[in-house]
């Protein structure tokens, strides 16, 4: 074709197009297609802002809520929020627009609170133009705990004050006893020092008849017995032991141990003094905390008791009269199966019979000494968690009720919100009395413990569907129970939560095992700092629980157990799946 009459007919054309692009239909047409477009995007986006939330090492993930098979597998969330000020002042209140709002303020506040939580924006200028918000114009997040707070208090709760004297357990919890007017009467504080000599210890909830038998005494004692006023007595005799590293050991059997070099030290009337503690030997553990106990929860004695403890080790007369002994000085026997402590009776003998195994109470067995001491020992190990395991909690329950948390509380701000923000500012009963709150957590909620995989050397392993079976037992009697926060190893057991529509499961998200491999080379396959995270994440998500199923032959379940039966949990009673091995 001519050149000149391309053009030509090229111009034609254009003109044509341009005629059509400016009439009415057409600019209807592309408005609409335009605005089909945005709302795609933010419904989609509203899709993707829950799932899984990373944090040392551990992703975290609330999974088949309901019966939508996207929560399931969703990606990991970026923090970076799109939602901004200037676009939500075109928001508008008409019906079909409200859930569409409703889902942005949800994503925007989720993304604000996970942004606080993991510090990963820092600076305040940045954090508005991420969010158009400022700091303080985010609410509180009632799933997540002040750990910074939390770690202070318990410090002034574990350790004795001034001249020796005994750790506020005075009968006002939280914190009541620093509040101006109290903090200010030195006549009241001395009161509250006596009071506290016969005070029980904080860490245990619950009345004595909802806890073992003389739970809150025989913590009172052992935290007397691992705290003794003045270490440098000549009198007080140390055992010093490191956890145990046999390849193939679990955590559980880890703690099993300990336990008993807890009782070996209450009968020969010496201190615990833990040492090197091969699963917080990672970069997640840091400074003196590294390779220790009390990177995840409070050390079993002082630190005046621990550096004398490790001064006499290098003390040839200290050992020869048998001020300093180790684990090496004793037995497997001694330390798995010694003595119990008979200071306090024999309390083990009324056990109330909250277990059931196959439809009947188990009211007696061969080794409920050892059930009941156990308990008593992880307990008073546990007893506090460290500021790094808190964060970790904080994660956890992040990943999994942010969403609802966020709709509750969108429900309390003010409507305009974020453009309109209600005041932040902490009341005395918010700061003083209601501090001692637990974080909330979506309940009721149901925790399940299944233990497969090379267990079966060990134990009779039963199916994840015996175990959903038992939680449809509890649920006939508790009708409002649909959540169930599932602790597993195996990748056959999450993927078989997904034919369970009916119910809410959460789980850390994890590679977990696929066929039958030794535990041993599955944790080394996770990486050191994964592998102690997750497990002690579900093992106190469990001890929060409302209900737990499990199996007693397993040795995690079994301590799982002993802290929620020093915990307040014994009337929650405890379904399990099989019976220990040695009962």
């Amino acid at each position: 074709m001519d050149p000149v009459n391309q053009k030509s007919l090229e111009r034609v054309v254009s003109q044509r197009a341009l005629q059509m692009g400016s009439s009415f239909p057409c600019q209807i047409c592309v408005v609409g297609l335009l605005c089909g477009v945005c709302l795609t995007s933010l419904f989609l986006a509203a899709l993707t802002s829950f799932g899984s939330f990373e944090f040392a090492g551990i992703s975290f993930s609330s999974i088949s809520v309901g019966s939508s098979p996207w929560n399931s597998s969703s990606d990991v969330v970026s923090t970076d929020c799109k939602f901004k000020l200037k676009e939500t002042e075109r928001w508008i209140d008409s019906p079909e627009s409200k859930t569409e709002t409703d889902d942005e303020r949800v994503s925007l506040l989720y993304s604000a609170w996970g942004a606080l939580l993991t510090e990963s924006v820092r600076d305040e200028r940045e954090f508005w133009q991420k969010f158009g918000l400022n700091r303080s114009s985010v609410p509180k997040a009632p799933h997540l705990e002040n750990c910074q707070l939390s770690s202070q208090t318990n410090t002034r709760l574990d350790t004795r004050a001034e001249n020796e004297s005994f750790p506020p357990w005075t009968s006002w919890k939280g914190l009541l006893d620093m509040y101006p007017a109290s903090a200010a009467n030195e006549q009241l504080r001395y009161r509250h020092r006596i009071i506290s000599e016969g005070a029980y210890p904080p860490w245990i909830t619950g009345s004595d008849e909802e806890n073992y038998p003389l739970t809150r005494k025989v913590q009172r004692d052992i935290w007397i017995h691992q705290h003794p006023p003045n270490c440098r007595d000549p009198s007080v005799r140390f055992l010093v032991a490191d956890w145990e590293r046999i390849p193939g050991f679990g955590i559980g059997a880890q703690i099993a141990g300990m336990c008993g070099l807890l009782a070996i030290a209450i009968n020969e009337k010496r201190v615990l003094v833990t040492n090197y503690y091969n699963r917080a030997d990672h970069d997640g553990c840091k400074d003196s905390s590294r390779s220790s106990w009390s990177c995840y929860f409070f050390p079993e004695t002082s630190q005046e008791c621990r550096h004398r403890a490790f001064e006499l080790m290098g003390n040839k007369e200290a050992w020869e009269m048998g001020i300093i002994k180790t684990k090496e000085n004793y037995t497997s026997k001694e330390i798995w199966t010694g003595r119990i402590p008979r200071v306090w009776g024999d309390p083990w003998s009324y056990l109330q019979p909250t277990t059931e195994i196959n439809g009947t109470l188990l009211a007696y067995h061969r080794k409920m000494d050892r059930r009941w001491w156990r308990a008593q020992a992880v307990r008073y190990l546990m007893r506090f968690t460290t500021e790094y395991t808190c964060g970790l909690l904080n994660i956890a329950r992040h990943a999994a009720f942010s969403k609802e948390a966020a709709k509750m509380v969108l429900t309390s701000l003010p409507k305009e919100w974020p453009k309109e923000v209600g005041s932040n500012v902490k009341t005395d009963i918010e700061q003083f009395v209601w501090s001692n709150h637990r974080p909330w957590i979506s309940r009721p909620l149901l925790s399940m413990h299944v233990r497969m995989g090379d267990k079966a050397c060990e134990m009779k392993v039963v199916e994840f569907e015996e175990y959903m079976h038992l939680a449809d037992r509890v649920r006939k009697h508790f009708p409002h129970l649909n959540s169930i926060w599932l602790s597993t190893e195996m990748q056959e057991v999450i993927d078989k939560s997904k034919l369970y529509p009916r119910w809410n499961f959460y789980y850390t998200n994890v590679t977990r095992q696929v066929g039958n491999i030794t535990m041993a080379v599955y944790e080394a396959s996770l990486g050191r700092e994964t592998s102690t995270n997750y497990p002690l994440v579900n093992f106190l998500m469990a001890v929060e629980s409302d209900f737990f199923i499990g199996a007693l032959g397993s040795t995690w379940c079994f301590l799982v157990d002993g802290m929620r039966n020093t915990g307040g949990k014994v009337m929650s009673g405890y379904l399990s799946v099989n019976k220990d091995r040695f009962w």
